[in-house]
């Protein structure tokens, strides 16, 4: 397999990309970070604006009106709600908690982000395949883990739904009997919120029910705000002050917080969001499918995984060298290697894009 020098390990690297399509970074065309492409919202911009003047003062460290936003909008008392620099900060906290257990289990593939903090706190991580990626089962992933790794009350497990990097939605059904089964259960809902509210298999109705459970969220996907960096943890109070006490008292930016109080009721966008992925991403999955050695992954998410007979490495090289377009390779999910690239789902003008670079590079 032919390797890239210094190849970054998430998507979005546009330096890096740039500097293999001989370009600036803003002429790439990025389909390695699964960022919504409509944002960020008319209103995220009005109340970065209006809150410039606020640079000058610290943030309130206990972000009253942030936190007041979000109870509002998930009918949940503040004080189980903790902002965050984005989710990859509150989770190198709820691996600090896993570390704490005989071990942790971890569906595979997985998030690198994943490894990376729970590793960094010195947890003991329990890799449970799953089998089918095109239909993965939790409870047969689970029920399978490795002999001795007493799951019961002395394990926690980390997921994520939707799932990365299949986009495919665990039912909430399917989640809720593990949480009487595991001492400590994160889940990772960063995508989530891609999907309209009826299909959405969210746990934060029975975080107050299960003092075991942490759900994340993230602000940065669906809002389009990956620089200022906002997420929030939902939780037991006691535990979301042990973290409190743990890390920099001022977290999250003043201008991130503005932002994060007025999108979350921002429900003209969040419809848009729906309407254009609804649209979007039926003629990129069927386009795909027509083309030699490619084969999409079903998903619910803003991304499509699509599994191909090419080295994926050198595809995206070329993509980058021909037609400036990056795609998420998956080097970083070792069970996936060479043969797998992930893709954002973007404007359908920007889709037929790659589409058609694609075809390209493939024909050659």
């Amino acid at each position: 397999m032919k390797r890239l020098i210094n190849h970054p390990m998430h998507g979005g690297n546009l330096v890096w990309a740039a500097s293999l399509a001989n370009c600036s970074p803003s002429a790439i065309l990025d389909f390695s970070a699964s960022i919504n492409p409509l944002g960020p919202p008319a209103s995220a911009i009005a109340a970065i604006q209006s809150h410039l003047q606020d640079l000058k003062a610290y943030p309130d460290p206990q972000y009253h009106q942030l936190r007041a936003a979000l109870s509002t909008f998930h009918q949940i008392p503040p004080d189980w709600i903790l902002p965050g620099n984005g989710v990859a900060e509150l989770l190198t906290w709820a691996c600090r908690d896993l570390s704490a257990l005989h071990g942790t289990c971890l569906l595979t593939p997985a998030f690198s982000d994943y490894q990376r903090a729970l590793s960094a706190s010195g947890a003991k991580i329990v890799h449970c395949p799953l089998e089918d990626l095109r239909s993965p089962d939790l409870d047969r992933a689970l029920k399978f883990a490795p002999a001795g790794t007493q799951l019961q009350k002395f394990n926690g497990l980390l997921l994520n739904n939707p799932h990365n990097p299949t986009g495919i939605v665990f039912p909430r059904e399917s989640v809720l009997p593990w949480l009487k089964q595991f001492a400590l259960v994160v889940v990772d809902e960063a995508f989530m919120d891609f999907l309209p509210e009826s299909q959405q298999q969210s746990l934060i109705n029975q975080v107050q029910d299960y003092p075991n459970l942490v759900v994340l969220r993230s602000l940065t996907k669906f809002y389009s705000l990956p620089g200022l960096r906002l997420g929030y943890a939902i939780a037991q109070p006691e535990r979301l002050q042990r973290w409190q006490q743990w890390r920099d008292p001022w977290a999250v930016n003043v201008l991130a917080a503005a932002a994060g109080e007025v999108v979350v009721h921002d429900l003209e966008f969040q419809q848009q969001t729906w309407n254009w992925l609804t649209t979007a991403k039926p003629p990129l999955y069927d386009g795909l499918l027509q083309l030699p050695g490619l084969a999409p992954y079903p998903g619910s998410a803003n991304f499509l995984l699509v599994e191909s007979a090419h080295p994926v490495i050198e595809l995206q090289r070329a993509l980058l060298e021909h037609h400036r377009i990056l795609i998420r390779d998956c080097i970083s999910f070792p069970e996936l290697g060479d043969r797998y690239f992930r893709i954002a789902i973007r404007s359908e003008l920007e889709n037929q894009m790659l589409l058609r670079g694609l075809a390209d590079v493939l024909g050659r």
